[in-house]
């Protein structure tokens, strides 16, 4: 077994969780309404606009040259993303200069604070485990949910949806480029702060959705 079907089957409950969190099994069955699709891409350009600065501090805290160089390759790749997300909120008729002005939700932030941490308290490599989850996920889901909130709001154009899009099947050579990078560490103890952390970051993540799902239940109530 390699190490990256091992990381794939030691969190495979974490995962699994994830799949179960109500709001996202019935917004990929059903869809969602605009205003509850405009929160979650509110949630991920606060996220998004992190992930140049989190590999590059990753970067600079690891001498693993092998590991300095894929960094690189993801920051090229990922730098400026975030306004992909504005343009889809704009399209949407949503208002991007308050999101960028303004803050993400509690759980966001903490998964963002714990990303820092993790790459300056546990290990620069500890980062990996929220490529895997961020990156997986994206690929797994992005382009079902792209179709179905379509659907569900009655739109024929692609506006609006550039960020999942481009984060979807498309992007499943990050996948690849990623299986490649962790198959190269033999430490075990690398092994297993890629695997522990990836636990945690579905576990943060989810709780982006929970957060969003609660959210949108006091907005119905209201």
């Amino acid at each position: 077994m390699s190490f990256y079907e091992q990381l794939v089957a030691e969190t495979a409950d974490s995962r699994e969780a994830f799949l179960a969190i109500p709001l996202v099994r019935n917004t990929l069955r059903n869809g969602a309404p605009r205003s509850l699709y405009l929160d979650f891409l509110a949630e991920a350009y606060h996220h998004v606009k992190h992930t140049f600065p989190l590999l590059a501090l990753a970067a600079s805290r690891t001498s693993d040259e092998r590991y300095q160089d894929a960094l690189v390759e993801y920051m090229e790749e990922e730098r400026g993303h975030e306004k992909w997300i504005l343009n889809d909120i704009r399209a949407l008729g949503g208002d991007p200069d308050a999101v960028r002005d303004g803050q993400a939700g509690q759980a966001c932030r903490i998964m963002v604070g714990y990303a820092y941490y993790a790459i300056e308290h546990i290990s620069s490599y500890a980062y990996l485990g929220s490529v895997h989850v961020l990156e997986g996920m994206s690929v797994l889901l992005a382009d079902q949910l792209a179709d179905v909130m379509k659907a569900s709001l009655g739109l024929e154009s692609e506006s609006g949806f550039s960020y999942l899009r481009t984060h979807g099947s498309l992007d499943s050579e990050h996948v690849a480029f990623f299986r490649k990078l962790v198959n190269g560490f033999d430490d075990r103890n690398t092994q297993r702060i890629i695997i522990d952390n990836a636990a945690i970051f579905y576990r943060l993540y989810g709780s982006i959705f929970h957060d969003l799902g609660a959210r949108a239940e006091l907005s119905h109530a209201a």
